[in-house]
């Protein structure tokens, strides 16, 4: 567990960063600190490693001072990662990923072989250890940084807004790999963004900081929407804060709708028009390619390539998903129905935007009582 009392970090210029803060986090749980610039969150997160030292107050970890442990040690012990990755250019890739366990005074080809699996776990191909940091994209480098964090297995991760510099698809990705790498290793993770919406999809707990490096509120993501504790918090969450519990309710139980799937390869033995309006095309595998009407199977017949004829599947809803996901699939479908994949990405159904709401006011009924 990592305990602040008291803590307040003044700059010598007298800006005061981080007010009074107190709280835990809590072990083997994802925390996040959430706050617009300045508002003294990635200042915390730092006096945890003592990047940066406290004016006043006392961490622990474990119920240890940090500021009794030696500060290399101290951060030797715990993973870090931060925005753009933090790569060494001069080294590839596999050495990037091995530097603590090298550091902590492991052989370099016991570091390699360590460096080697959690690449792996990240789910990056070991093809890439070669590779120089400029070799990489901008999602493949973050997970780099993370792997490197991982390497040598710390208690703790600190994480800096490590997706803020990375496109919004790339980011989504970036985030359910943490949450799948958090439910096999459940680590104490710190995490700071100034994204809400991020904050609420990856967190157990979250600490909503305000100017001055005060902290408004620190709750459960379905609390911190229920009950802001102020205005301030309020405002931060912003007007989006009915469809945002959506994102905390699973779709278990959502009803499953019959889709016409028409395989590619059968265009020709369909009639004039699909039976219900829209029909979806996959491929031999059963994975969705795109929708198809009247109109465009018309034009496929008339000569015009399949995948001009075609309409945009739209968001997929990955069953196991949540009604924030549902709903998306539903309201981005052309067909107005959702279309929801297996694990391995085949098409096993619909969901519809009806469903989606009613779900969401029967979960929301006993909390109303």
């Amino acid at each position: 567990m990592i305990t602040f009392d008291r803590v307040s970090k003044v700059f010598p210029d007298g800006t005061t960063a981080v007010d009074r803060l107190s709280l835990e986090v809590p072990d083997g749980k994802l925390t996040v600190f959430v706050g617009s610039s300045g508002s003294g969150k990635t200042t915390a997160l730092r006096m945890i490693n003592r990047m940066v030292e406290p004016t006043s107050g006392t961490i622990t970890v474990n119920g240890s001072d940090v500021a009794g442990v030696d500060p290399v040690k101290l951060r030797l012990g715990i993973g870090y990662v931060i925005q753009h990755a933090g790569l060494m250019p001069h080294q590839r890739v596999i050495d990037n990923v091995a530097t603590v366990p090298v550091l902590k005074g492991q052989s370099r080809k016991a570091a390699r072989k360590a460096a080697y699996e959690v690449l792996e776990r990240v789910g990056l191909d070991p093809n890439l250890a070669t590779r120089y940091p400029a070799q990489l994209s901008g999602g493949e480098q973050q997970r780099i940084g993370v792997a490197r964090a991982l390497a040598a297995d710390p208690p703790i991760l600190l994480m800096d807004e490590p997706f803020s510099a990375v496109d919004p698809v790339v980011r989504h990705e970036l985030q359910n790999e943490i949450l799948r790498l958090q439910s096999e290793l459940r680590k104490t993770i710190v995490f700071v963004t100034h994204d809400i919406d991020e904050a609420l999809k990856l967190a157990d707990k979250v600490a909503v900081f305000g100017r001055g490096g005060v902290l408004q509120q620190y709750d459960e993501p379905a609390r911190l929407l229920s009950e802001p504790a102020n205005d301030f918090v309020s405002r931060f969450i912003g007007l989006g804060r009915g469809y945002r519990w959506l994102q905390l309710m699973n779709a278990d139980g959502l009803p499953l709708h019959d889709i016409e799937r028409i395989p590619a390869h059968g265009l020709a033995d369909v009639g004039t028009e699909p039976a219900q309006g829209w029909s979806l095309v996959v491929d031999d595998e059963n994975t969705p390619l795109g929708w198809i009407d009247a109109d465009g199977l018309r034009r496929h017949r008339a000569g015009v390539p399949l995948s001009d004829s075609l309409s945009a599947v739209g968001s997929v809803f990955h069953l196991g998903g949540n009604l924030s996901q549902a709903l998306d699939a539903a309201l981005s479908s052309p067909s107005s129905v959702g279309v929801v994949v297996d694990e391995a990405g085949k098409a096993v159904g619909g969901v519809v935007a009806t469903d989606v709401l009613a779900a969401a006011e029967a979960r929301r009924k006993p909390e109303r009582a």
